[in-house]
């Protein structure tokens, strides 16, 4: 006897199981009495003139500096007040473009930043400090390189934070028990001496046929650092009109040589993360030795991988050439005013208050490494101070002798899409070293320059989609 299928139940079946049986039902009348709750509940916006930081760890350095400032100046109150990056982001550019509310003073990073600089450039919705800076002889005062993130088209819309050279983190005590003298890692001047005189480290110890540690912590998609490595090199991402040029020789050989530290049989690099709990482990454990530290990682260090005291110290940067570069810049900070807000000029104070004061200089290097921009201010005594952390090294006096070397951070709003295509093109050329067995830097070169070509390709065709960059061009 042949049986007969039975269908599917109908749509309406379905529904009346799930959405409509009697525990679905007391759910959703629970979360619409829920939302209305919270719906009706007004929300608390900050008394005083509206400032708005996207960072925690700042918001919580600020809070007791903005309510002494508002002790001693009622009429001049501030409303501190943190958002999440991406509804900054959303509510700060709506409100640029729409002219709906926006706080008067703004601080943001470098990932936010720049996307306020599309359009011509007399519709930025931040003030243009140019003017300013130089009548108040404040821009002379400043770390110069410092500003290059917040400039466009010539004019400043934004203060510095802080600055962020990069060193190299190493782990001195495995280098000491590999008998690697002080001496020896004094005359690292380049990534090649870099890599010899660290070579007796990848000894594969256990008998896996694999190093047990690693020289360096590096990712094909980690874009940020890529592009960081590149700068270094004097590397071009883009021009002086925000037009991409990183589709150089120069990168390519950059490029080229980074594949070779990420694939191969001398391969050097591993991905360590950077903030999570695993990649604290790892790196406490010893699987990497050195990683590129900006001054503001460091401080994150402290906070979140402090066993790592007396066993880390710092060296400048290994430079791509002798002679050349010793440093990079990762990540940034600025300040900003809204130039259609009511108090542009109680906003400047607080500005030059948090970004020049020497006391939060110092609550800010001691709190969370970061080096002012303030250059007359790098000669406080706080920065000679020798970091148990780093094992006794002055750790301060070493971040700022390379502070005005930082290559200058590019300020176009194509800058994290660029980066996303520079991994891209990184993670490409390592599958075509491995599928075809080339691991020479020279060798890999012409693909290197013809990935990055395509990239860039790409890249101007999304930019030529946005008529707002058109006008940005063109001003």
């Amino acid at each position: 006897m042949t049986s007969i299928a039975k269908p599917p139940p109908s749509l309406r079946e379905r529904l009346s199981r799930t959405v409509f049986s009697p525990g679905a039902i007391i759910i959703l009348i629970i979360a619409a009495i829920s939302s209305t709750v919270v719906a009706l509940i007004p929300a608390k916006e900050p008394e005083g003139i509206p400032f708005w930081v996207m960072s925690t760890q700042i918001h919580r350095a600020y809070v007791p500096v903005v309510a002494e400032w508002n002790r001693k100046h009622p009429e001049k109150r501030f409303g501190l007040q943190l958002i999440t990056d991406r509804a900054f982001e959303r509510r700060m550019l709506s409100g640029f473009l729409s002219g709906t509310p926006v706080a008067d003073l703004l601080e943001l990073n470098t990932g936010v930043a720049p996307k306020a600089f599309l359009g011509p450039v007399d519709q930025v919705g931040f003030l243009d400090l140019t003017d300013r800076l130089h009548e108040e002889g404040l821009y002379e005062q400043f770390n110069a390189p410092s500003f290059a993130p917040f400039t466009s088209r010539g004019r400043i819309f934004g203060l510095p934070r802080s600055v962020h050279p990069v060193l190299l983190g190493y782990r001195s005590d495995l280098a000491e028990a590999a008998g690697i003298t002080e001496a020896q890692i004094q005359q690292i001047e380049t990534w090649e001496d870099y890599f010899r005189v660290m070579r007796p480290l990848m000894a594969d110890h256990n008998g896996d046929g694999r190093p047990d540690r690693y020289l360096i912590s590096l990712s094909e998609k980690d874009g940020g650092l890529i592009v960081s490595l590149l700068l270094q090199n004097n590397g071009l991402i883009f021009d002086d009109d925000d037009r991409p040029a990183f589709a150089s020789m120069r990168n390519a050989r950059a490029l080229a040589t980074i594949t070779t530290w990420l694939t191969g049989p001398n391969r050097t690099a591993i991905d360590v993360p950077l903030f999570t709990a695993a990649g604290h482990r790892q790196r406490l454990d010893g699987i990497v030795i050195g990683t590129p530290v900006p001054n503001w990682m460091l401080g994150t260090w402290k906070v979140e991988n402090p066993q790592l005291a007396g066993k880390l110290k710092l060296m400048p940067l290994p430079a791509w050439e002798r002679g050349g570069r010793r440093t990079t810049t990762l990540g940034g900070t600025m300040i900003g005013i809204n130039k259609r807000g009511t108090h542009i000029e109680e906003a400047w104070e607080m500005a030059k208050y948090l970004y020049t004061s020497p006391e939060l200089a110092e609550k800010s290097f001691r709190e969370n490494s970061f080096l002012t921009p303030v250059k007359a201010l790098w000669k406080l005594p706080f920065y000679d101070e020798p970091d148990p952390f780093c094992g006794g090294q002055i750790v301060g006096r070493m971040y700022i002798e390379q502070a005005p070397h930082v290559p200058r951070d590019p300020s176009s709003p194509y800058m994290g899409v660029a980066s996303q295509f520079i991994a891209s093109a990184t993670m490409a050329l390592r599958d075509y070293a491995e599928r075809h067995g080339i691991y020479d830097a020279d060798a890999l070169a012409p693909e290197a320059l013809r990935l990055l070509t395509e990239a860039q390709a790409a890249l101007n065709k999304q930019i030529s989609r946005n008529v707002l960059f058109t006008e940005t061009a063109a001003n």
